[in-house]
């Protein structure tokens, strides 16, 4: 079992309220990850069925839970529908995504999700993918680029980053994450670099979001996965969703509103205490919305 937390999961105790797991109540934890909300469903006598694409996630929670009421699978989430009903939960009580990176993902250099530390430009959750981060960097022609780091990370120095990219990268390719990161702070104009110091934002947040995105199809996978929840819940089973960026958030939100077999629970999404912040500031972004079938 790894020594240091897996992930630190978000929101708790409000999914938990939500979702009021009991002795007898099946649930989907459709991004288990280090099982933070799985946990916390098990404790409370409830069957779950955690989903992951990473495989470090599954064999994490392999060696560290041994409840029989835990079923974990390892897969996409876009095929929720299908692993529960191979795994026996074709009717459940609660479904709960917790979408983004892991706290697992980001701490781990090798695997290229964080700028602040030097690693591959991988950024894969499921490393059975063939696109790497690396290939968009030193293959996606300019134009292209423009447009993901536009559209996915809503970066408004998106040209200049990408002319930057390619410029770099025709006298060697771009092998790290810091080599990008670098690239990223000289093409963004110094008077917005000493504005991101002092907000202690680093200028390359937005672009890394918008090429792990692309390399796993993240916004796509929800856009699957979000109509296939309804048929799984019972009637009056809830779907909680926490979202870490408006992208994310703007499909939840259009899908809860759209879906007539939902009648939703929160008019606004709940985000996290003061405290929570304060103890994980990774949280600070959550949002979470919740539906209950009808």
């Amino acid at each position: 079992m790894m020594k240091k937390e897996y992930h630190k999961p978000v929101l708790i105790s409000e999914v938990i309220e939500f979702l009021d797991p009991g002795r007898g109540k099946s649930y989907i934890d459709a991004t288990v990850g280090g099982g933070g909300h799985t946990t916390a469903l098990l404790a409370r006598g409830a069957r779950v069925l955690g989903i992951d694409r990473d495989e470090e996630a599954i064999n994490y929670l392999r060696e560290a839970r041994t409840e029989k009421d835990l079923v974990l699978a390892r897969g996409n989430f876009a095929r929720i529908w299908e692993i529960a009903n191979e795994k026996g939960f074709k009717e459940v009580d609660g479904i709960i995504f917790d979408l983004g990176v892991s706290s697992h993902q980001l701490d781990s250099a090798e695997r290229g999700f964080s700028f602040l530390k030097s690693g591959p430009l991988d950024m894969r959750m499921d490393r059975n993918l063939r696109v790497r981060a690396w290939d968009i960097v030193n293959n996606f022609e300019e134009r292209r680029l423009d447009e993901i780091f536009k559209t996915f990370g809503q970066e408004k120095f998106s040209r200049r980053i990408a002319s930057s990219i390619c410029s770099a990268r025709q006298i060697r390719p771009i092998e790290t994450t810091v080599e990008l990161v670098k690239i990223i702070e000289k093409a963004v104009p110094r008077g917005v670099r000493k504005n991101f110091k002092k907000r202690k934002i680093n200028e390359a947040t937005k672009v890394f979001q918008a090429i792990r995105i692309v390399v796993n199809s993240e916004l796509l996978n929800l856009e699957e996965a979000l109509p296939k929840t309804v048929d799984l819940l019972k009637s009056h089973g809830r779907l909680a969703i926490i979202s870490f960026h408006s992208l994310e958030d703007a499909i939840v939100k259009r899908f809860l509103k759209k879906e007539t077999r939902l009648i939703i629970l929160t008019k606004k999404p709940i985000g996290p205490s003061e405290q929570e912040i304060t103890e994980n500031p990774r949280a600070r972004s959550a949002k979470l919305r919740v539906a209950e079938k009808i």
